[in-house]
């Protein structure tokens, strides 16, 4: 079955309705400029509520090895998720102690063997491109190109993902997993209940309808 991510979750409120329509992670983003920026002390809060087979991932970006590992064992994390300019190096001094998954954005030229580069990752996400942000811009990208990257590891697919292509992208990319964000909000960092729901079902629809 395909790992559903809902990412910026903001409130305990959002993060319940997550649960409950069906998803297997949640994102908790520590990047200060985000809209979907929380507290650390706010996401401990809320992941201390979690269910035991909920995981709880911790967004950051160009922050500083100690820092992450700090905020991953307050908070209680089960996973670091980096999305700025971290190298492999990093990726795998951080991956002996916690369960990483680096984002890559894809933008032409992208090559596939790009991802091998971060074979200590337990996953690459692959989002879309954006000039000025990273992550929950909304932007897809072509999803042969994360079918082609499976050879290299585990892959989430991310990047404008919404309930309505969802199936697609997944009967298209075979993605360990998906990442949604902007997809299922009414507003930056506020999830849409009815959004979610109808999600999740189009992520069980795709199940065995894959190319």
């Amino acid at each position: 079955m395909v790992k559903v991510k809902i990412c910026g979750i903001t409130s305990w409120r959002d993060a319940r309705r997550a649960i409950e329509s069906g998803a297997d992670l949640l994102g908790f983003n520590f990047v200060a400029t985000s809209p979907r920026y929380v507290t650390p002390a706010k996401a401990r809060q809320m992941v201390k509520r979690l269910p035991g087979n909920i995981l709880a991932v911790g967004v950051f970006q160009n922050e500083k090895e100690a820092r992450m590992l700090e905020i991953a064992r307050s908070v209680g994390l089960d996973q670091l998720q980096l999305h700025g300019h971290e190298t492999p190096a990093m990726v795998a001094r951080l991956g002996r102690r916690w369960h990483v998954i680096k984002a890559l954005r894809v933008r032409k030229p992208f090559r596939a063997a790009q991802v091998a580069a971060f074979k200590s990752a337990d996953a690459i996400l692959l989002d879309g491109y954006d000039r000025k942000a990273r992550g929950g811009t909304g932007k897809t990208f072509d999803w042969q190109v994360a079918r082609r990257a499976k050879r290299h590891g585990r892959i989430f697919l991310a990047g404008g993902l919404t309930p309505e292509n969802v199936g697609e992208a997944i009967r298209t990319a075979r993605p360990y997993g998906v990442d949604v964000c902007s997809g299922v909000e009414s507003r930056p960092g506020k999830k849409d209940p009815a959004r979610m729901r109808s999600l999740l079902r189009a992520v069980k629809a795709s199940q065995g309808k894959a190319r």
